[in-house]
This record gives structure tokens, sequence and C-alpha cells, in this order.
């Protein structure tokens, strides 16, 4: 193993156990093609990174990083199907495509990718599925960089800080630690196939259905897409919000894309609002009535 990733380590872990983790890599890796030797570096990397931050399974944060993966994941797919049904809606609608330059096709096309990994991570395949998902994401973002690029320097700071916050919650599943990933949802290939081919069908559907234009309709999109994007997720995953902390958490990122997404703004937030402190309350009083028999924050 490259030295280097040695040192992504604490220098304590790194002192006692830095032989191990080379031995394991050196025996994964021996004779290995170059992706498996990638996909092993990034388990190095993911797994330093964790202990750094102190989001291991034994540490609390990484017990709530593990509780919010999966809303992390359901919102970050809801928002690649809202965009990529937008953007069928309009051409239809139209009849002029506006996504006809090779920017335009990378972009959908890496939408794409992020909504068939954030299925895969949801049915069962979580650690594909989410790095799927979040290379999907940083495709996009590269995409939105290159767009804004010529007027880049012109362009006030926090616009281009607006790029990013998709990206740090595409980010957060992967911080999840490997024993605590969601059970799988569905165990079967031929299911998981049949769900990934079920997931951009449905997002076409989606896109011609309100082709005649309805009123409020980017809140009613996004609705369901996240609708979709939960259930999908199960109740698994709703039982693992116990506490404040993790609910808030969980709901960051559906309001930070609804946001992106222009389903939420200043005619919705009340609204919005009202919903979450009406969910707040039933998970206080669901945490009160089923406790956490591991006792866990």
């Amino acid at each position: 193993m490259s030295l280097r990733l040695l040192r992504l380590y604490p220098a304590g872990f790194r002192r006692a156990f830095g032989d191990e983790v080379a031995e394991a890599y050196r025996e994964a890796t021996e004779g290995a093609g170059p992706i498996t030797r990638v996909r092993e570096a990034a388990d190095i990397v993911a797994h330093a990174l964790r202990l750094r931050l102190r989001v291991g399974s034994a540490q609390r944060g990484g017990r709530l990083f593990a509780a919010t993966a999966p809303f992390a994941l359901a919102a970050t797919g809801a928002h690649a199907a809202f965009l990529l049904a937008s953007t069928i809606n309009f051409a239809y609608v139209t009849g002029h495509p506006d996504f006809e330059t090779p920017l335009g096709y990378a972009m959908n096309g890496f939408s794409v990718v992020t909504l068939i990994g954030a299925v895969l991570a949801l049915g069962g395949r979580f650690s594909v599925g989410a790095r799927t998902a979040f290379a999907g994401v940083a495709g996009n973002t590269v995409c939105l960089v290159i767009a804004v690029l010529p007027g880049a320097l012109d362009m006030p700071l926090e616009h281009l800080a607006y790029l990013t916050p998709p990206l740090v919650i595409a980010a957060l599943p992967l911080l999840c630690p490997p024993d605590l990933h969601p059970p799988r949802r569905i165990r079967t290939t031929t299911g998981l196939v049949a769900l990934m081919l079920w997931a951009p069908l449905s997002v076409v559907l989606l896109g011609l259905l309100d082709a005649g234009g309805v009123g409020m309709i980017l809140v009613w999109r996004f609705a369901v897409t996240v609708t979709a994007a939960l259930a999908l997720a199960g109740r698994p995953a709703l039982s693992g919000i116990r506490t404040s902390g993790r609910f808030a958490l969980a709901v960051a990122p559906f309001l930070v894309l609804g946001h992106f997404a222009g389903a939420v703004g200043e005619d919705t937030a009340l609204p919005c609002l009202a919903l979450l402190a009406v969910t707040g309350l039933a998970v206080r009083l669901w945490r009160r009535r089923h406790p956490d028999p591991a006792g866990h924050a």
C-alpha cells in the first residue's frame, strides 16, 4: 500500500494498526485489476476520514450518520428525478428540448446516474449505490462549474457557493460506517434490476403526466418524487429517526434540495414548517412509546 494512504489515518491508529491495514490491502489487491484497486483505496480513504471525523460505528456521530444516510440518499434521488422529469416536461410541452448541447446531455446523463445510484443504495446495495449517486452529483457539479466559468470572475461568491450543497448532501451517506449500513430492502438481483428499470420509466411518466400545466406544479412534482423515495427507504429508515437531532439532519436535505428545485420558497415555507412541526411531534411521540432498546441518542 502507498504510504500516502496510511498517512490519512490518525497517528495513533496508524501506529497500532497500520501494518494490519497495509497487509489487508495487499491481500485484497494482489493480482487484482485497476477497478478493485481503486475500490479498495476508496475504502481506505473513507475509513480514515471516518476515524478523523469521529464518526465510527461505536461513536455517536457514526450512529447519527447511519440513521440519516437513507434520507440524504432519498433526497438526492428525488432531486435527480425532479430535474429529469422537469426536463422531459419542458421538451414535451414546447417541442424544443433545452439541453441540446454536449453539456446539457452530460448533465442529464449525470442526473440519470444519480437516480440509479440512489435507487440502488436504497434498494439494497448501499455502498456501490451511494458512491454511484455521489459520482453523478459530482459530475453534475463539474458541468455547472464549466457552465458558469466564463462569468465566474464577475459572479458573487455566494452564487458560486450555491453549487456545493447538493454535493455535500450526496457525500453524507459515504460517512455511514459499513457495519451500520441499512438492511437490504430487495434481496434478489431480479427485483433490484426491475426496480432500476422502473425508476427511470416512472420519471418519464411523471414528466408527461403534468404536461398541461397546473398550479404549484413544482411543489407537486417534487412531492411525488420525495414520496416515492421515502417509500423505497421504507420503515427501517423511518424507525431509526428517534431523536430531534436525527430528525433535523434527516429533514435538512429535503428542504435544501427542495429550495434548489424551486418547490420550497417564500410561498411554501410556512406550510413546510407546519408539516415538519407535526412530523417532529409524531417522532417524539413514537420515541416515547417505542424507546430505543440500545439507548442510543
